[in-house]
């Protein structure tokens, strides 16, 4: 009889078992499809890849007509020493498709002059950040560190001159003799400033070193983003007399034509 009560509690709990399973899985069949660790996670989607994968070659991206511009007393140079001038000095770098880089200079009677252009592809090993947001940001870095002047300030500016004695000579720019030290800002209209008609961002900067023993040198910078590549384009002049200052505008033209030429090689 011990036998017969054992077998018969061995097939209840069987079914009670087997009725247990079968009603969990019916009704929670559902849930368990929503519980983390049940199924593989959803992948995360990678941010898009920069539109570009390499750089032009920076030392053939500026023409020869170019060159003549910017480097007035090139075309004077003979031979050899001409041909070398044209070629441009190559940066040296560990990769070419990531950080080109290329130097011209030439001496003309009135000034020496120099130009630099740099490329930088920016590539992000963060699946979260795209090349374009890097290489964004790292524009924004770039134009900080320039400390351009904020816009609107123009007011603040002319509310002396309009309180000085105009027989003096400082209340009238037309009056009065130029002062002997040149400013180390841009004249007015052309201070460092955003550029809001060259690639997706851009900002110009203007330098004059200080006076002083030394001939007045400018720098002229113009930094553009395209995509996930960063341009620079730094123009510098040095007079060859100390009682010269380069001009600004003519140096910004001439850095802002090389860099709308530039900015169309990236869209051809």
């Amino acid at each position: 009889m011990r036998h017969k009560r054992y077998l018969a509690g061995t097939a209840v709990l069987a079914a009670v078992l087997l009725t247990g399973c079968t009603s969990d899985a019916g009704d929670g069949a559902g849930d368990s499809a929503g519980k983390s660790g049940d199924f593989p996670p959803t992948p995360t989607q990678k941010a898009e890849p920069g539109k570009y994968d390499s750089l032009p070659e920076p030392c053939s991206a500026v023409g020869q007509d170019t060159l003549d511009t910017m480097l007035p007393g090139i075309e004077e140079l003979a031979g050899e020493q001409r041909e070398k001038a044209y070629a441009g000095e190559a940066a040296v770098t560990y990769d070419t498709d990531r950080r080109a880089g290329c130097r011209w200079s030439a001496e003309s009677s009135d000034a020496a002059y120099r130009l630099h252009v740099d490329f930088e592809r920016v590539v992000s090993y963060d699946d979260a950040v795209s090349d374009d947001e890097l290489a964004a940001d790292l524009f924004l870095d770039k134009k900080i560190a320039a400390d351009l002047p904020e816009p609107g300030t123009d007011e603040e500016s002319e509310e002396p001159s309009g309180t000085s004695d105009p027989e003096d000579g400082k209340g009238d720019p037309d009056q009065g003799e130029p002062s002997s030290s040149p400013s180390t800002t841009a004249p007015e209209g052309l201070e460092p400033r955003a550029l809001d008609d060259l690639a997706d961002d851009a900002y110009l900067d203007d330098a004059l070193g200080a006076a002083g023993s030394t001939a007045p040198q400018r720098l002229v910078t113009v930094v553009f983003r395209t995509s996930n590549v960063l341009v620079t384009v730094e123009y510098t002049a040095q007079s060859a007399s100390v009682e010269e200052t380069p001009d600004s505008k003519e140096l910004q033209d001439r850095a802002r034509v090389l860099a709308g030429r530039l900015a169309e090689q990236f869209t051809e």
